[in-house]
């Protein structure tokens, strides 16, 4: 009885800063960035699919991370358009449950993409003759598959065993469904804390300690040769870095900070939550596209050829 209540429950969100005055402002800043994020990642993918000498695992790595990019945007920004022209700001449970397991399915799998990217960066730079042998197309298959299978099954965990608790708020402080949706059960559950943990712990902090681990023994390595080798690993290493640095940042706020139950100011929560759904979308093909050469060239060819 209790479970079928919750699935016909809806769940209001008190997270939007004067929503009444400037909707049509929010709307279509918004719906101005989810285009971009949608071109801007769809056009790099399209330039490595296209062209063959980008058809390594490094670049189809980078076209799996912006490929999720668009799949976490599309799961978001959606609901956030609609909510933002509504009288009413809510959304059903189940709806939430599935916005909550899809949102960070897709947050854990960038990371796992990125730990797959560091470790290809590290047998091409640290084990170049092995490199063939150990990045063949079935073991990046199988990275990949991992990526995003791996933390779908997880989060599903987490999510089945919310949705048998009770409600007894159907409030929420946010403008989306996150790791503040617990709060909304009439008991906190230790289980779900527990295991919320170690997910954080397999799909989050685990992948973000072997980037680390890899570009420091990648670092050591180039250190110790010539001025053409670094500068290459510069070239490829850094915007991982970069985008493993900005995206971690906005992820410790949003699990640990918000789950620890921090009081921030409304306008503060709401500018960090659209920051988490516009940053990393709109920051991927800048850096991948602009900053490494081998996708900047076809991507100015393109643009060049247009009228």
């Amino acid at each position: 009885m209790d479970n079928d209540l919750n699935v016909t429950s809806f769940i209001t969100f008190a997270g939007h800063v004067e929503v009444e005055k400037y909707r049509y402002l929010y709307f279509m800043i918004m719906l101005t960035v989810y285009i971009l994020i949608i071109c801007s990642n769809s056009t790099i993918v399209y330039l490595i699919w296209n062209h063959q000498n980008l058809h390594e695992p490094m670049y189809i790595f980078i076209a799996a991370l912006l490929i999720n990019s668009v799949l976490f945007s599309t799961v978001n920004y959606p609901k956030l358009l609609i909510d933002f022209l509504s009288e009413r700001q809510i959304i059903s449970y189940s709806a939430c449950l599935f916005q909550v397991f899809a949102y960070y399915s897709l947050t854990a799998s960038e990371f796992l993409l990125l730990a797959a990217m560091s470790y290809d960066r590290y047998v091409s730079i640290c084990k170049p003759l092995q490199y063939q042998t150990i990045m063949t197309k079935t073991n990046v298959n199988v990275l990949l598959v991992a990526a995003w299978l791996v933390p779908a099954c997880q989060v599903a965990v987490s999510v089945i065993l919310s949705a048998k608790k009770k409600l007894c708020a159907f409030t929420l402080n946010g403008i989306m469904c996150n790791s503040t949706f617990q709060t909304l059960h009439c008991v906190r559950s230790t289980v779900l804390n527990v295991y919320g943990l170690v997910v954080l712990v397999n799909v989050v902090i685990s992948p973000t300690i072997f980037v680390l681990f890899t570009y420091t023994r990648i670092f050591i390595i180039v250190y110790r040769s010539c001025r053409e080798v670094r500068r290459k690993a510069a070239q490829t290493c850094l915007p991982h870095l970069i985008v493993l640095i900005n995206f971690s940042s906005l992820t410790v706020y949003d699990v640990l900070l918000l789950r620890m139950g921090t009081e921030f100011p409304k306008i503060v929560s709401f500018i960090m939550t659209l920051q988490l759904l516009m940053y990393h979308p709109l920051f991927n093909p800048i850096i991948y596209g602009l900053k490494m050469k081998e996708i900047y060239k076809p991507l100015k060819s393109l643009f060049c050829k247009m009228p």
